[in-house]
């Protein structure tokens, strides 16, 4: 199990960064691809991804993507506000097929999965943004990392018990730590082709203390999500770590985190 993790986890680390590299319509794609998929997976746990409800996610989905392409932000609202009337129209025409919680959860999955992970692409395409893609990954799955070397050796004090037994203070602090140094080090050695941020180590330092913490409740949130119904993973997808949700639930919420960030910074 654990060579067949490592194993996978490396196959999808060379992809991740061939893709990031290559940027433009590559990335894009990948993250529509990506999106899509995440938001199968949510809808199958309430057994919902192959009827009208998500068939109407998935729609949203890609017209979001689709303005956002464009440059078309200014039509999002919209697109909210239609595919919540276009949900509440089957809701009642289909009357009493549908719970509004399952339908709750459709449009919930457009903001959390689609828009969340969108903004590894608007990232990218930022100035400097082909550094600055990779703190998303450094306060993903370097705090991850981090987090789980300082538990494994000191960790002792329980954070949240119920949900996730195995995590210790320790190792979150480990996280956050260990994720800011990584972005000090990052910008230590590619800080002087980065123009548009004044002090890159003291900003990505900042980053990345701040996307560990928001990575490790993205985190806690997936697995929360999975315990409220019963399942072990989103799906089997990647071989040894689960679902697209699996793998990629940290990075839905640093990704926000990072462009933000940069952006005040």
């Amino acid at each position: 199990m654990f060579i067949k993790r490592l194993l996978s986890g490396i196959i999808l680390m060379a992809i991740a960064i061939a893709v990031v590299v290559l940027g433009g319509n590559v990335l894009f794609s990948t993250v529509l691809v990506t999106s899509l998929v995440g938001m199968m997976e949510l809808y199958r746990v309430i057994k919902l991804n192959k009827t009208l409800p998500g068939i109407a996610g998935y729609i949203a989905g890609g017209v979001y993507f689709a303005l956002l392409y464009f440059k078309k932000e200014e039509y999002f609202l919209l697109l909210f506000i239609l595919f919540l009337m276009a949900l509440m129209f089957i809701y009642v025409f289909s009357f009493p097929k549908y719970r509004i919680e399952q339908l709750a959860i459709v449009y919930f999955a457009l903001f959390y999965v689609c828009l969340m992970l969108s903004y590894i692409y608007q990232v990218r395409i930022l100035e400097d943004g082909r550094h600055l893609v990779w703190l998303i990954f450094i306060g993903a799955w370097g705090s991850d990392t981090c987090a789980y070397c300082v538990g494994m050796l000191i960790g002792k004090h329980k954070v949240i018990p119920k949900l996730s037994p195995k995590k210790s203070l320790e190792g979150c602090i480990g996280g956050i730590v260990g994720a800011a140094l990584i972005g000090l080090l990052y910008a230590s050695i590619f800080g002087k082709n980065i123009s548009g941020v004044q002090n890159p180590k003291l900003a990505f330092a900042i980053i990345g203390a701040a996307s560990s913490v928001i990575s490790q409740i993205g985190d806690w949130a997936a697995s929360a999500i999975k315990r409220n119904h019963d399942i072990k993973d989103y799906g089997k997808l990647i071989p040894g770590h689960g679902g697209i949700l699996d793998r990629f639930d940290s990075m839905l919420f640093t990704a926000p985190i990072v462009y933000y960030l940069a952006q005040i910074l």
